[in-house]
């Protein structure tokens, strides 16, 4: 047998075997489950804090703060007032019948918030807050209503008087009320109405 036919077959024979190992990782492997529907992932070992429909991954979502003490009250008063603009002007523009994508979205996001949000202490408090009373995300009125909440949860540990929750479409207003409202959604003047109609729902509702 010639040294070129021996090289050929030893690189063939090489090739075999790289394909078959391939082959055998790849299938012993564990591959992740990414479902939105948190029940699925219950089965599976997965999910996230709430017992909600919407999975959000547990990787990210779960963990202790990150950020350090920070003593400025100053410092520490325009953040909070500035984060809760932010979180209720969110709510605001949030999709009335949102998407499950949307849902999981939104909850991560606030999840990950209560990780990453520049006062540790605050963080702490704020995750404490979200096991006992997750984000409702199956709708604008529903999400508003628990920003709206747990804003009031929060000012009531603090000493400070309760916000009120019809307000919030005057209070926190995006500059966007006059834009053209599609599939049937929620005006800022409406929002108050259905906000107020979610209030006869528990906020611990999946």
């Amino acid at each position: 047998m010639s040294i070129r036919l021996r090289t050929s077959l030893a690189l063939l024979v090489i090739c075999i075997i790289g394909l078959v190992t391939m082959s055998s990782l790849n299938f012993m492997t564990p591959k992740p489950n990414f479902t939105l529907d948190e029940n699925n992932a219950a089965k599976t070992g997965g999910g996230g804090w709430d017992s909600g429909s919407i999975y959000v991954d547990p990787e990210l979502s779960s963990g202790g703060t990150i950020m350090p003490h920070l003593g400025n009250e100053t410092a520490k008063a325009e953040l909070g007032r500035a984060t809760w603009k932010l979180l209720h002007t969110m709510a605001a523009r949030y999709p009335v019948k949102p998407k499950p994508d949307e849902r999981a979205a939104v909850k991560q996001w606030v999840m990950l918030l209560s990780r990453l949000y520049p006062c540790g202490e605050c963080a702490t408090h704020f995750q404490l807050l979200l096991k006992e009373h997750p984000p409702q995300t199956s709708s604008r009125a529903s999400l508003s209503n628990w920003s709206c909440s747990v804003h009031n949860m929060v000012n009531k540990r603090l000493g400070k008087p309760d916000f009120d929750c019809s307000t919030l479409a005057d209070v926190y207003q995006c500059g966007c009320a006059d834009e053209p409202q599609e599939g049937g959604e929620e005006s800022s003047n409406t929002l108050a109405d259905a906000i107020s109609a979610e209030k006869d729902t528990s906020i611990n509702r999946a």
